[in-house]
Formats: C-alpha cells, structure tokens, sequence
C-alpha cells in the first residue's frame, strides 16, 4: 500500500482524526483521549495501534505522577500534506512531506511576507500566547492568498486538460489508444509504466506494441494538424505516410 493510501485509509474514521487533533496539541494518555472523546479505552487504544502502525503517532514512556509504573502518552510523529483535486478532467492526489527546521532554514523557500515572522521567531524557544496568536492570523492570511493562487493554477490546469480530452475523443476512436494518451499526459507527473499499463488493458506483447505505434503515428498527424508543422527533410528520407501525403502548396 503507497503512502497516500495508507493515509486516506487511515484518516477516513472520524474517530482517529479527532484523535490526532487533540495530539497535535500535546501529548495524551489513551484514558484521556477515552474520557475526552467519550469512546471506550479499549476503541482508543485500538485506533492508536492503527495510527502508529501507519507512523503517524509515537508512544513514549514517562514516569507515573504517582510514583507507580511508567505510563505510555502518544504524541503526533509525522508532518505531512494530504492534497486532493477532482473535478472533470481533473484528478491529483498526492501526499507531501513538509520540510523540517526551524524559521532560518525555512526562510530561503517562504515568501517574502513572511519576513517578519521569521525574524520574530528565530532562536526563540517560547513566545506568548498574544504574540503567537498574531503571527498565526499573519501567516493564515498568506496562506489563504497562496491556495487561491494555487486553485486558480489548477482550473487552469483543468481548463487545459478539458481541451486535450476533446482533441482525444476527436481523434482517438478505440477506448485503449485514449487511455494510453491520457496515461502518457500523467507520465509528466509520474513514471510512466508500460508494463502496468499493458496488465491494466489485459494485452499482450505484440498488440501492445500495435497499440503504442498506432498511438505514435496518430499523436505525430495531430501535433502536425493542429500546430500546422512543416517538416523538412533529405528527399530520401522515410518519412510517416500522412506526412508524404500532405497537399503541395500551390503556386
């Protein structure tokens, strides 16, 4: 199972993402959680089992109050970024790991707005709450105005993708020459595996090799097309049939 879906695996029960929002906090007891989020001691140590198998929390063991046994409390372990985007002719899903240090080691990667903040914080081990509180609201309202940034890139990005898949439709008549099209457009963003690929369309060696020249000719007489690409050449040159076929200008 890939990191993202352990994740969304893990993050679909209500319960353990109550769970890892009180953890995010500070460190709990699982008596506390249970008493907390009103569930049975034995429904919380059963979804901190889960959670920690999958590496998003850790226990540790400290010393009772009491003076008794060490007690286990489990705090959050991984920092990461779940990002979903669906839509038609839209679909990312990815996990991203947030990058670690503190406010210099960050700087060089932060917008500039966030200046102050980082001026404010470095080398610092506590500040107050007020203070805290208004850097926060600082760096909420920048955040906001990224992912606006950032949900407009992704309509465009759909916007452009609606275009490709008409083009698609339009010229790619058989359902496994699309999908390997639309495969080829995600390579940009992930590996491009053939082999999986050809598993997932139940063909064999040779058609598969068929599927992928026909795609090929068919790809180049689009791109020739549609971006009206003159192609020059020595005389004795192989050149695809549909380009030796192109109507001659006339004089």
């Amino acid at each position: 199972m890939s990191d993202i879906d352990n994740a969304l695996t893990l993050l679909q029960n209500k319960l353990r993402r109550q769970i890892l929002e009180r953890l995010v906090r500070e460190p709990h007891y699982p008596m506390q959680l249970a008493e907390i989020l009103g569930v049975s001691h034995q429904a919380i140590v059963k979804h901190l089992r889960a959670l920690e198998k999958g590496d998003f929390v850790t226990k540790l063991k400290v010393p009772s109050e009491k003076g008794g046994p060490a007690r286990t409390i489990y705090t959050v372990q991984q920092s990461i970024s779940l990002r979903i985007d669906l839509g038609p002719d839209l679909f990312m899903c990815e996990q991203r790991k947030l990058p670690a240090g503190g406010p210099v080691r960050l700087s060089n990667r932060l917008p500039s707005a966030t200046e102050n903040v980082v001026q404010s914080v470095s080398g610092r081990k506590k500040i107050s709450v007020g203070e805290g509180m208004a850097h926060i609201q600082q760096l909420n309202i920048i955040l906001e105005e990224i992912d606006a940034q950032r949900d407009a890139i992704i309509a465009l990005h759909q916007h452009v993708r609606n275009r490709v898949s008409a083009g698609v439709d339009s010229d790619f008549d058989v359902y496994e020459q699309r999908t390997m099209v639309h495969s080829l457009m995600d390579a940009s963003e992930k590996k491009f595996d053939l082999g999986e690929l050809r598993r997932e369309l139940q063909l064999g060696q040779n058609e598969m090799a068929s599927l992928l020249d026909e795609v090929r000719n068919r790809l180049e007489k689009q791109l020739s097309d549609r971006a009206g690409h003159v192609v020059a050449a020595p005389s004795n040159s192989n050149l695809r049939f549909w380009l030796g076929s192109l109507p001659k200008k006339k004089s």
